[in-house]
């Protein structure tokens, strides 16, 4: 978690302009500023910032006021930039100088959709990989060569600096901060609230192919799929997912890739990694059960998989998690 102590509430701040189109801005709101009293854990002091006093026009035929400006927006635990008013324009100098100081302070850094343009102005992405909206990929790695942009993911976390993808994506980067910080407990819980999936994995592919199927071919899939998390601790196969769904396996894994943009056992891998989570922030039990009891063959073959999902390895996770309790 940033910087905020154990029993107060963390602050995160988000930016608002005049002309924005209230989508990414609605879900932070969601997510950060809805009182969660039923988790039990300090949640978050969220302040909808902005360079402009007065109303701002929002798309849609509404205009919103904020009560924080930039002063507030810098001295943030968690500083977020979900879009900008232009791709191809200057990010004003007082924004620029915004993100700067809270970066310098200490604040973690998040953009969504073309806010990554207003972290590239400020410097914040050189040398480090980012990603943004599909659509605006080419555009930022054109103006910001020092960039390392990765056009096909949800996001990318850099630990103080974290890029999303646009749209939707900006959920997965909300509940992955609400899972950095408070576990996977209550990320599924918020999760719930909001009725959609816990966890989709940074990596996954922005773009899914949204192949019209017909509802037996979906409901084969989502047969398989119930199948392979009631038996996650077993060895399983393409073969065995695509007996679950009563399909052919060439077939089964075309209609899977469509459908979740991952293949089958990638997919199964992951569920795997996130069901070794709840093990490792609630017990006791050693690491190298951990990872027999979700279906990993070896404690070695566990780390691995681990590590390159979650970016740190399964022991310094629990660490992190307990630290943070």
């Amino acid at each position: 978690m940033p910087s905020a102590s154990p029993t107060s509430r963390p602050t995160l701040s988000v930016l608002a302009f005049d002309g924005m189109s209230p989508f990414e801005l609605g879900a932070v709101v969601e997510v950060f500023g809805l009182p969660r009293p039923e988790l039990d854990v300090p949640w978050y002091d969220l302040r909808v910032c902005s360079l402009e006093r007065g109303p701002m026009h929002a798309v849609g035929g509404f205009t919103m006021t904020t009560e924080h400006g930039l002063d507030d927006f810098a001295a943030a635990d968690t500083v977020m930039v979900v879009a900008v008013p232009d791709v191809r324009g200057a990010v004003p100098d007082p924004v620029v100088a915004a993100l700067r100081s809270a970066h310098a302070r200490g604040a973690r850094i998040v953009s969504i959709c073309s806010g990554a343009f207003a972290l590239a102005a400020a410097g914040l992405l050189d040398g480090r990989e980012a990603t943004t909206h599909w659509r605006y990929a080419g555009l930022l790695q054109q103006r910001y060569p020092r960039v390392r942009v990765t056009p096909d993911v949800l996001y990318v976390d850099g630990e103080d600096v974290l890029t999303g993808a646009g749209s939707a994506a900006v959920l997965d980067m909300c509940l992955h901060l609400v899972r950095k910080d408070h576990g996977a407990r209550v990320a599924n819980a918020v999760a719930r609230r909001l009725v959609v999936p816990p966890h989709r994995a940074g990596g996954q592919a922005q773009f899914v192919e949204a192949a019209v199927t017909a509802p037996e071919v979906d409901d084969a899939v989502a047969r398989a799929i119930g199948w392979a998390l009631a038996h996650l601790a077993e060895p399983i196969t393409v073969a065995d997912l695509a007996r679950a769904a009563c399909l052919a396996p060439r077939t089964f894994i075309r209609h899977f890739n469509r459908q979740t943009g991952t293949s089958p056992l990638r997919w199964v891998v992951t569920q795997r990694v996130m069901a070794s989570l709840p093990l490792l922030e609630g017990t006791a039990t050693p690491v190298e059960e951990i990872g027999a009891a979700v279906g990993f063959e070896s404690p070695a073959t566990f780390r691995h998989h681990f590590t390159r999902a979650m970016k740190t390895s399964p022991s310094a996770y629990r660490r992190t998690f307990r630290a943070a309790s």
